[in-house]
């Protein structure tokens, strides 16, 4: 089967009376013939303020039904869609802008500032002058007239459809590439492998600057013809109140939102009739969560993908995760995947190797950076710098980045086994392990902590603790408490911050 480049308007005209997005702030829901109009009528505005063919269309928002109506109008256009982080630093967001160069800037009203008083709020003179143009959400809604765009250009399934800057900890953001190909097939191998049908119904927290928002379940569930239910904050009483009023059946969050959420009296007054999948991802789920939606009988599993391959890699049903907690699964239909030793061979079974990814969902390239683009490239194989391992029935395990892990005293340990053990201590809310440099150990195991309110750190019981389930190497031999651990801009622990502030 080739890519469909057009699938979201045959989606459209198959069945336009479903309702493809809801608003979960209010209530106000628009089908798939609403979508077909928003979009079609909002491409032919673009076209008439001069975008076309390769041009970078960028967007700045909270979650909000214009991140759909902005994609899907430039895939019509064959425009390249930019959804930016606004919660970047100003030098972040400068750079992102001057590095894709957009001819046009779209601004939600909630971040009104930003366009009315750019250089002063944000510093971006240099970036927001000419060539951008501004537009305003308001803009586009009250301008554009004409029903469809005309004379579209012919697009090819490698055409550029997105640029989805990534937030390390290291370097400047990279521009990650996403082609028609990509999105379409990591979109058709989700539906697929997933089993998600047109009564499916998902509320989409994670922010949709980010392939998770976006990409995860977003746009695999409107191809399927499914709802979609578009949420700016997550507050746990609200989650639960949208819940079950649109009779959701899949969501994906975050650990941090799921922390929120377990810990919060709605959940545990809920109950969630219509849900069959609470998937986590985007960061290790401590297995205190599998605990907690175990506590109330509700299916829990944890999913893993990157921007530049999907998202989605694997599947797990819900009934299979609660035997193997920390398991994301076997490869889903369209994609393969192999764990590659340090040899660069196909490592045996419960040996750690680099996850390995193949297949028509992965990323066209990173934006002007070819040498890095074929470096992440080995034979069609994209190189995800993650660890893993594969057990003997064909699942597998998240072992942390292969950059975090720790050499000590010749042995290797795995960050993410040992922060799942701390953070089931009943004294701590969150836990890195990071190795730091020494003369003897050549790199040391440190256990950085933050402790619920009222307890103190006793280093002596802690190491007891770790010793009674991990072999004695992998126990930290130094342990630090910190009132919160930083983060990255995309809400990921910091580790190389950690490392300097501590070292």
């Amino acid at each position: 089967m080739e890519c469909v480049i057009d699938w979201f308007e045959r989606r459209c005209q198959l069945q336009p009376e479903l309702i493809a997005v809801v608003s979960g702030e209010t209530g106000e829901r628009w089908t798939y013939g609403d979508m077909e109009r928003r979009f079609l009528r909002l491409a032919a505005y673009l076209q008439s303020e001069g975008v076309g063919k390769g041009d970078r269309v960028a967007l700045l928002s909270p979650n909000d039904i214009c991140y759909f109506d902005l994609l899907f109008a430039c895939a019509k256009l064959g425009a390249i869609f930019v959804p930016l982080n606004w919660r970047l630093a100003i030098s972040e967001l400068e750079y992102i802008l001057q590095n894709c160069r957009p001819k046009v800037v779209v601004v939600h009203p909630q971040l009104a500032e930003f366009q009315e008083n750019a250089a002063a709020a944000y510093g971006l003179t240099e970036a927001l002058n000419s060539p951008y143009k501004l537009m305003s959400i308001s803009d586009l809604e009250s301008h554009h007239k004409v029903a469809a765009p005309e004379d579209c250009p012919d697009l090819h399934i490698d055409d550029p459809l997105a640029i989805i800057y990534t937030g390390g900890t290291t370097g400047k953001p990279k521009g990650v590439v996403l082609s028609h190909r990509s999105i379409f097939w990591n979109a058709i191998n989700t539906v697929v492998s997933w089993d998600l049908t047109s009564r499916d119904i998902t509320p989409t927290y994670m922010p949709m600057f980010h392939t998770g928002g976006l990409n995860a379940l977003s746009l695999p569930v409107l191809q399927a013809g499914g709802t979609v239910i578009v949420c700016k904050t997550f507050r746990a009483e609200d989650f639960v109140r949208i819940v079950n009023r649109e009779r959701c059946t899949l969501v994906l969050l975050v650990p941090t939102m799921y922390h929120m959420l377990t810990q919060s009296d709605a959940f545990a007054e809920a109950t969630f009739p219509t849900m069959h999948t609470f998937l986590s991802g985007g960061a290790p789920c401590p297995h205190t969560i599998y605990d907690a939606f175990a506590s109330k009988g509700l299916a829990f599993k944890e999913g893993y993908g990157m921007t530049e391959a999907g998202p989605n890699n694997f599947y797990i049903h819900p009934s299979h995760a609660a035997k193997r907690v920390g398991s994301v699964g076997k490869s889903m239909m369209l994609n393969d995947i192999k764990i590659s030793n340090a040899q660069g061979e196909t490592a045996a079974d419960e040996e750690v190797g680099e996850i390995m990814l193949r297949g028509g969902h992965l990323f066209h390239s990173y934006w002007n950076l070819p040498q890095a683009t074929e470096e992440a490239f080995t034979d069609g194989w994209f190189h995800t710098g993650d660890l893993g391992r594969r057990d003997q029935d064909g699942y597998y395990y998240i072992m942390g980045r292969k950059k975090d892990m720790i050499i000590t005293g010749g042995e290797n340990v795995y960050p993410l086994e040992v922060e799942h053990l701390l953070q089931q201590h009943s004294d701590v809310v969150e836990a890195a392990v990071v190795g730091i440099p020494d003369e003897k150990w050549g790199e040391l195991v440190t256990a950085v902590l933050v402790l619920k309110e009222g307890c103190s750190l006793d280093e002596e019981s802690m190491k007891q603790y770790c010793k009674a389930s991990i072999g004695k190497y992998k126990v930290p031999k130094r342990f630090v408490a910190v009132g919160e651990l930083p983060k990255t801009a995309v809400g990921k622990i910091d580790k190389n911050r950690i490392i300097s502030e501590i070292r």
